[in-house]
């Protein structure tokens, strides 16, 4: 599902399916807002294991939820797609997207991520590798 927010410029996207799980929703079948970040940690995961190397260490600098319909216990199984909106020197963002089985989106989230180095405690600079697979993912945002 390309984000209605991006303009399509040949990039490729990473799409994942994950369950909603019964502990993810209230009483009321509603799934909890905090579970997107956690789907979309998710597909972040399997997005980077699907990298035709061992990725280096990165860090979370920032995240943000846009939420734009419900997720229920029936809207699963979920997609959530994974494209890259910025790549800088040390950082970049992640969108992410997520779907229900109908192909509705639910969400809409960005995170930052930051280049690690466990040594330093400190940002690094990416890779050749890094940024040539990110790189592949990369999106123009619209406007």
């Amino acid at each position: 599902m390309t984000d209605p927010r991006v303009a399509d410029q040949g990039g490729k996207e990473f799409a994942c399916e994950l369950e909603v799980r019964w502990a993810d929703s209230d009483r009321l079948g509603h799934v909890n807002n905090t579970k997107f970040v956690e789907y979309m940690q998710e597909a972040r995961i399997k997005f980077f294991r699907s990298a035709p190397f061992e990725p280096l260490p990165v860090v979370v600098r920032k995240t943000d939820v846009e939420f734009l319909r419900p997720l229920k216990d029936e809207s699963g199984p979920i997609t959530v797609t994974v494209t890259v909106r910025r790549l800088g020197t040390t950082s970049y963002t992640l969108r992410h997207v997520v779907t229900d089985v109908h192909g509705n989106v639910c969400g809409l989230g960005d995170a930052v991520l930051v280049g690690f180095d466990p040594a330093t405690d400190s940002a690094r600079t990416l890779t050749d590798d890094e940024r040539r697979m990110l790189g592949e993912y990369l999106a123009v945002p619209v406007g």
